[in-house]
């Protein structure tokens, strides 16, 4: 058994905007919280592309990813949740009085009364461009990420990919590259309809169904031209470029999760609409959850997230209320808001 000290009534793994939200909303429901993240920062997926411009989280219209990783990072400590880093939790052991203790890959044990997984889609690694020789390029201008828009200005770029990120890529990039050229293997892209249509009606150049076959170097050190073939006929084109923006999709781990006994599939653990698994005090949000009524937004990770919190609350009390009192009215932000200065009636 646990010592009581060590014993938490929350803990969250992952820190990406389901698991910041679930640790500010444990606080508003007075438990002990404990947020895992594996990484060495808060921001989960998000970290992928910083300079994105998000349109879609309520309040925020719109907002740099990566003010709204600080924005969300500072929102998750405000109730002081301990925060652990760079530990990737593999093992799962239940205790006779049905808490739990979590095992994390390097030999650190972390116990608690109930857990929230915020798992998104796992530890995430870029799907590399299959060519040979391509990994020399990527120190110079090759990228699987983009991580400023800036480099970019004035470069003719192209993109290979058809996801969410090498849309909201070629959008982002159109304005300030000399042209953008995406690449892609289907004629239909993946993402939010009106990103696609925005990026087909303007000056970036849309190839379907093609795929990147060739790189070539007149130094060595950096591309210059690429060929691209059509996926049916064979025909090939070669472009002059500057960069190289592959998106590829994510490969991902969920590590010794999968041997846990929860109801999932290769991406998503299964779960009820009070965001319940399987396993007793066990909990999911954000995109790791899957539900009938599902919302894959960052707005939806926001209510997984609450919705999560509440069900753990009352996994551990059955008396409790059912949600936490609005902020106006929580007596835990009457404090907070006198260090702000603000007078209440």
């Amino acid at each position: 058994m646990a010592n009581p000290l060590e014993l938490y009534d929350v803990t969250i793994i992952g820190g990406g905007p389901a698991g910041m939200y679930s640790a500010f909303y444990s606080g508003m429901r007075d438990l002990k919280t404990k947020l895992i993240e594996a990484k060495e920062e808060l921001g989960g997926r998000m970290l992928i592309y910083p300079e994105k411009m998000i349109w879609d989280v309520g309040g925020f219209a719109p907002v740099v990813c990566e003010q709204l990783i600080t924005q969300l990072a500072h929102q998750a400590t405000i109730f002081d949740p301990t925060v652990v880093f760079g530990q990737q939790i593999t093992g799962l052991e239940r205790q006779e009085d049905g808490t739990y203790v979590l095992l994390a890959e390097s030999g650190e044990r972390h116990w608690t009364r109930t857990l929230i997984l915020a798992l998104g889609r796992g530890i995430l690694k870029m799907a590399k461009l299959e060519i040979e020789g391509a990994e020399r390029y990527e120190i110079t201008n090759l990228h699987y990420t983009v991580q400023e828009l800036e480099p970019f200005r004035g470069k003719r770029v192209l993109i290979s990919g058809g996801g969410n990120s090498a849309v909201d890529w070629a959008n982002e990039l159109e304005p300030i590259a000399s042209s953008v050229t995406v690449v892609h293997r289907r004629d239909q892209f993946g993402g939010h309809e009106k990103n696609i249509e925005r990026m087909r009606s303007s000056s970036v150049d849309v190839r379907t169904p093609y795929a990147l076959t060739q790189l070539s170097s007149g130094n060595g050190e950096t591309i210059d031209e690429v060929t691209v073939s059509h996926i049916d006929t064979g025909d090939t084109a070669q472009l002059e470029v500057d960069a190289i923006v592959v998106n590829h999709g994510l490969q991902s781990d969920f590590t010794g999760i999968k041997e846990w006994g929860l109801d999932m599939d290769d991406w998503n653990v299964f779960a009820s609409s009070k965001l319940e698994t399987n396993l007793p005090g066990i909990f999911a949000a954000g995109d790791f959850a899957e539900y009938p009524s599902k919302v894959n937004l960052i707005a939806g990770a926001f209510s997984d997230a609450v919705l999560a919190v509440n069900s753990a609350k009352l996994y551990m009390d059955p008396e409790a209320p059912r949600v936490a009192y609005v902020s106006s009215h929580n007596d835990r932000f009457k404090q907070k808001n006198r260090e702000l200065g603000v007078i209440e009636e």
